[in-house]
């Protein structure tokens, strides 16, 4: 799962940034609107959190440009202006959501995770393929019964594996789903992560490799 945090204080999104990525999602952040509009048109995003009274593009203005997109993201708005005709005009507007500062961060992630799963491209809660079964709300994988403990971004990779099934995915696509933008596009860190995966799984291995085209999750050959 891939967000876009688009707040104004440092320190937030900083907290917000860290405190998401703990949670195996991919994060980038934009401390202004103009910044925001510019990485939204770069890169496709689950779910935008959107703190409202942004400089260089007003978050109102950019929920509206968001809503207007074909591919578009779910939008959280996230702003000091907690009254009800506050809430009322930020749904107006196009938000998917609407969460008053301060706020519990858990309910933060659990909003996310709601509107990543009503987002018209997003699945079925539990993943399951190749007697793998992984839940993102609760943060649990396991293999014919077996529980995995992964690290966050064998989680973050296992699932978007699940999600792509039966098709495969490429060492870009996976970067950029898994990841976010400060990652060296030139790493070797796919097939690095994709390693320790394959070994935490067990055998008989399921995510195969295809040269020129990507990894993918596939039964094993009776």
């Amino acid at each position: 799962m891939r967000i876009l945090v688009v707040e104004d204080e440092p320190s937030l999104a900083e907290v917000l940034t860290e405190g998401l990525r703990d949670q195996a999602m991919a994060v980038d952040v934009a401390h202004d609107g103009l910044t925001a509009a510019t990485k939204l048109d770069l890169n496709g995003y689950d779910v935008v959190v959107l703190d409202r009274d942004l400089p260089g593009i007003h978050g109102d203005t950019l929920c509206q440009m968001i809503t207007e997109r074909d591919d578009r993201a779910m939008v959280l708005m996230l702003t000091a202006a907690g009254s009800p005709g506050d809430r009322v005009s930020g749904l107006t507007l196009g938000a998917d959501d609407y969460l008053a500062k301060p706020f519990h961060f858990p309910e933060l992630v659990l909003r996310i995770r709601a509107l990543a799963r009503r987002r018209p491209s997003a699945r079925a809660r539990t993943l399951r393929a190749a007697g793998v079964e992984l839940d993102p709300a609760r943060r649990t994988a396991t293999r014919d019964g077996r529980q995995l403990d992964l690290s966050v971004k064998e989680f973050a990779l296992l699932e978007a594996l699940l999600r792509a099934s039966p098709s495969s995915l490429s060492a870009e696509e996976l970067l950029e789903q898994v990841w976010d933008e400060n990652v060296d596009p030139f790493t070797n860190t796919v097939p690095v992560t994709v390693g320790r995966l394959r070994r935490k799984l067990g055998s008989p291995p399921i995510i195969t490799t295809t040269p020129g085209v990507g990894y993918r999750i596939a039964a094993p050959a009776d």
